[in-house]
């Protein structure tokens, strides 16, 4: 009789455990950067398969609008000259409902790997957030981070720093 109370008890243990269901995972479409850190979220990027794919068409407009909007310092905010950049982004994505955009996450060499991930990824998202609010389907908008792995500037400078707290889009 004791043995039969310590199987149901255990298998009420393992009952409650597997009804708790796993951690929650990020909506929307994240695609994690080479060697992310642990504990880092989403699909693995393959940059030998394109993540987007479009009409020569849409890649053709996209090439004559600017692909950076740039952050302040530890911020995801998007701001007024952004915003304007962003716009311009929109009028495409509505006006070809079946255009798909990647929109990658940079930062600064400055923070932790890990913290820089992050950040990366809410740039990135704060982006995807602003074209789904005026717009164009979340479906049709892919995001990445790659923290400070792919700098466009170097050095150790504020100059060198501010280009690299980015945000690029492409088709």
């Amino acid at each position: 009789m004791p043995h039969l109370k310590f199987a149901l008890a255990g298998l009420a243990l393992v009952a409650v455990m597997t009804s708790t269901g796993c951690a929650h995972k990020p909506t929307g479409n994240v695609v994690v950067a080479p060697n992310a850190p642990t504990g880092y979220t989403g699909a693995v990027y393959n940059p030998s398969k394109p993540l987007v794919e479009n009409s020569e068409a849409v890649k053709t407009a996209a090439a004559a609008l600017p692909s950076l909007v740039h952050f302040d310092f530890d911020s995801d905010v998007i701001k007024p000259q952004a915003a304007a950049i962003l716009d311009e982004h929109i009028k495409l994505l509505t006006a070809n409902q079946t255009a798909r955009v990647l929109v990658a996450g940079h930062t600064d060499e400055r923070g932790g790997r890990e913290y820089n991930m992050s950040l990366g990824e809410r740039r990135a998202a704060a982006v995807r957030s602003y074209l789904t609010s005026k717009g164009v389907s979340d479906a049709n908008v892919e995001i990445v981070s790659f923290g400070e792995e792919r700098p466009v500037a170097t050095g150790s400078t504020e100059e060198a720093w501010s280009q690299n707290r980015r945000a690029e889009l492409s088709y």
